[in-house]
């Protein structure tokens, strides 16, 4: 009797869709492609724009990025995501990571002074406080609009930095910066009523939502607050299915004030690769 022939595996490459281009999202290709994974990764991205870090990670061999093609209806029973111009996508793994929005319109004036929507905020806010006191030569006068968690870490990274912050929870018309090669000494707001406030910088802490709009098309379970709801290992209620960075929420808080990018991305990545890992063969009888 002849030998058998050796077995080859003839299984499909892993399929990833990351629904989503930000921060969360780029880290997440960037950790799969340190871990060689040997799968194919789409990102659907609901920018029309090709900023440089989504343009180096489209050159990865095994990334395709494709620019104003949001992910807008997931049919979990057969594992594929349908784009807003009609593209569909088949998946094994789906990751949404779309982030939150701004509950309000822009505050005018709100691109001259700092924001704090997530831990990720931490250090740029920082790095930001450190310019201010070189040019002032003195501890810095903050003021922080917002309410919430964010407004409260926001609060502890000035005050760890030596901000003297003033925190206000109304919001203001106008931000009024003032002259400044950092862009940021002295800056003020003004309120509805006309009155003010000035300082040496100014940063807005305000509401965020999480964009969890995929949720309803997957039968996802969301937070009373908003938020597709992950277990600690960033699964969400339905197989095959994940979530990180602002869309995720964790214990009914965004997951973007409860861990950085990278750390999310890093841990959510090992638990894609055991996954999409093949089942191990049978012993030969």
């Amino acid at each position: 009797m002849s030998a058998p022939a050796p077995s080859t595996s003839t299984a499909p490459a892993t399929r990833i869709v990351i629904a989503g281009a930000g921060a969360a999202a780029q880290a997440l290709v960037s950790q799969l492609d340190r871990a060689r994974f040997t799968g194919t990764i789409t990102v659907l991205s609901n920018r029309d724009d090709t900023p440089a870090e989504l343009l180096e990670l489209a050159m990865l061999p095994q990334v395709s990025v494709r620019f104003g093609q949001p992910a807008s209806h997931i049919d979990a029973e057969n594992r594929t995501v349908a784009t807003a111009d009609g593209m569909e996508f088949s998946y094994d793994q789906l990751v949404i990571a779309t982030g939150s929005a701004p509950v309000a319109s822009p505050v005018e004036g709100a691109g001259r002074c700092l924001s704090y929507s997530t831990i990720d905020d931490a250090a740029r806010v920082g790095e930001a406080v450190n310019e201010v006191t070189r040019e002032l030569g003195r501890r810095p006068l903050g003021i922080l609009v917002g309410t919430g968690a964010a407004a409260g870490q926001a609060e502890a990274v000035l005050r760890a930095r030596g901000v003297r912050p003033i925190r206000t929870t109304a919001r203001p018309a106008a931000v009024m910066p003032g002259a400044s090669t950092s862009g940021f000494a002295a800056s003020g707001v003004i309120f509805e009523d006309g009155s003010s406030m000035y300082g040496d910088l100014v940063v807005l802490a305000e509401e965020r939502v999480s964009r969890d709009g995929l949720a309803a098309s997957a039968g996802l379970r969301t937070a009373a607050t908003g938020g597709i709801v992950i277990s600690e290992d960033f699964r969400t209620s339905v197989q095959g299915i994940w979530a990180i960075g602002d869309a995720a929420a964790f214990d009914g808080v965004r997951l973007g004030l409860l861990v950085a990018a990278a750390s999310a991305a890093g841990a959510c990545a090992t638990q894609l690769l055991t996954a999409s890992a093949p089942a191990a063969l049978p012993a030969a009888a």
